[in-house]
């Protein structure tokens, strides 16, 4: 069941669900809208050659930071970044959340996740990275502060037997403030004896 404005509210006044900063005008009918961040993450391509999941180069990304008032970040088409929403999250254990984009800027061409618009129950409060991409074929100027996606809620049937971050879980994420990178390389490679990868 995707829970609607009023839940969403009584919820975040109850502190099971964490949304900070907040105004109210963000809370949608049954979702809530997010702001983007001012850092991005954006590869070098002059640095290397190919991308392995599993032995990701030191100096596959850097770090912009857009600063200043009136300064954008401008993605260029077919160009894919890593953004950040400036709200922080934190569920708790009986409930997931879902990252979409706002369709406005989606008739635009700018798609803010490729495969990761998932949030786990139980996930500490951290922000939540943003897989940035623009199918356009015109540059498009990306304003930190600017609405750039929403979350919707929905209930476990019960409480997650081992919420994110459980110790018997590869959970990679926890805490994270800013864009992060791909931790993949913590998976087990196929074909190793190494303990089983859990996420």
């Amino acid at each position: 069941m995707i829970l609607s404005d009023g839940t969403i509210r009584k919820m975040l006044a109850e502190g099971r669900l964490v949304i900070d900063p907040l105004n109210d005008e963000q809370i949608q009918p049954a979702s809530v809208d997010v702001r983007l961040g001012a850092q991005f993450l954006v590869f070098r391509n002059h640095a290397t050659s190919v991308i392995d999941p599993y032995d990701r180069p030191r100096d596959l990304m850097e770090m912009v930071q857009v600063d200043g008032e009136g300064q954008a970040f401008v993605l260029h088409p077919g160009e894919f970044v890593l953004g950040t929403t400036l709200e922080e999250i934190g569920l708790p254990d009986d409930m997931v959340a879902r990252v979409e984009g706002k369709s406005s800027l989606g008739r635009l061409g700018l798609l803010i996740h490729a495969t990761a618009g998932f949030v786990d129950p139980g996930w500490p409060r951290g922000q939540i990275t943003l897989e940035l991409s623009n199918v356009a074929t015109l540059p498009i100027k990306l304003w930190p502060g600017m609405r750039i996606g929403q979350l919707s809620f929905q209930m476990l049937d019960q409480p997650a037997e081992r919420p994110y971050g459980h110790p018997g879980l590869n959970s990679k994420y926890t805490n994270q403030r800013g864009p992060v990178a791909s931790q993949y390389e913590r998976n087990r490679h196929p074909g190793t004896t190494a303990k089983d990868d859990r996420g």
